[in-house]
């Protein structure tokens, strides 16, 4: 009972999506089946991914908007390397992919914790700067299936012990996160800075070095999603990923990671993936217009901000009565 409290934002997600997914089922029968479910999660890693290295960075009180643009510049770069290589194994395509994004990401935390730019002003510009490099290094060309090599193609669907390798980046990522969100002192050092930075900077919690990693952290992830965002739809231009920065943001407050800092984590922001991706899914299969369906996608992210500060209220109201209890308690 303590833990569906604790976690009632989570849970009320889960229930909506179980609903949704039985409604849509009962509307489209094809739709209720085993095979959806293996599609959702399929789809949902590349988004998971993202949301996840995005959640600490606003739970540092800090934005990344550049997220989509660096998986663009790296996947790019991995694509036209690929095309002119064509027998470089995927680790490799990889490793290029996540020292790539891994730079682009130092540029951020240069220009935040050196010369104390705010994150969404630095991420703005960046956001700008790296799309256009990409016009740059490809000359404005498209790099499609005819120029890939088919081992690139191929590995994102390839299967081991029944999953795809999207699913077991699926299952790795939220593992990882998992345990340097709630079980590591870099976890609780972000959580502890993004509630309260004066105070964190009094126990001597060092801020620029853990927000500089944090970004660096956040370009190495997108740099790793350009090459399996080339690898799945096996296609590479300029506007690719072209406003997923927003849909990255959007799962994590909708799992509700606080944007005021210090609140996050990693299964409602799994579950706010899989409900964005469930809702993008869906909402084509019973027939709503195209135009409306970022209208709902929209709708849905402000009923879950205003949830997430409702439970936010709540909590705090019962800390201070638990506050007040204590006092009685301890003048009687």
């Amino acid at each position: 009972m303590k833990l569906l409290k604790t976690h009632r934002q989570e849970a009320v997600l889960l229930l909506i999506l179980v609903l949704g997914f039985v409604l849509v089922g009962l509307i489209t029968p094809s739709f209720f089946s085993i095979k959806t479910l293996d599609t959702l999660w399929h789809d949902s890693a590349l988004l998971l991914t993202l949301a996840l290295a995005q959640m600490l960075i606003i739970m540092s009180r800090g934005i990344d908007l550049s997220v989509a643009s660096n998986l663009a510049l790296s996947g790019m770069l991995v694509a036209l390397l690929s095309q002119h290589f064509p027998g470089l194994p995927m680790p490799v395509l990889l490793l290029v992919g996540a020292v790539s994004g891994s730079l682009l990401g130092m540029v951020n935390s240069f220009l935040i914790t050196g010369l104390n730019l705010p994150p969404i002003v630095a991420t703005l510009g960046t956001m700008s700067v790296f799309r256009g490099l990409i016009y740059v290094v490809s000359e404005g060309k498209w790099i499609t299936s005819k120029d890939l090599p088919q081992h690139v193609m191929d590995f994102p669907n390839a299967r081991f012990l029944g999953l795809s390798t999207l699913q077991w980046e699926f299952l790795v990522v939220l593992g990882l996160f998992f345990v340097v969100v709630h079980h590591s002192r870099f976890g609780r050092e972000i959580r502890a800075y993004g509630g309260n930075p004066s105070a964190s900077k009094y126990v001597g919690i060092p801020e620029k070095p853990r927000v500089f990693a944090l970004y660096v952290l956040s370009g190495l992830v997108s740099g790793i999603v350009g090459v399996l965002w080339v690898a799945r739809y096996a296609i590479a231009y300029t506007e690719v990923a072209q406003g997923f920065e927003l849909q990255v943001i959007a799962a994590c407050v909708l799992g509700g990671v606080s944007i005021a800092g210090g609140v996050g984590t990693v299964i409602g922001t799994m579950l706010g993936s899989l409900f964005l991706v469930g809702l993008y899914n869906a909402l084509p299969v019973v027939h709503v217009s195209p135009f409306w369906q970022t209208a709902l996608v929209g709708l849905s992210i402000l009923v879950a901000v205003v949830v997430n500060q409702g439970a936010r209220k709540a909590i705090g109201k019962n800390i201070l009565r638990q506050t007040g209890q204590n006092q009685q308690a301890g003048q009687v």
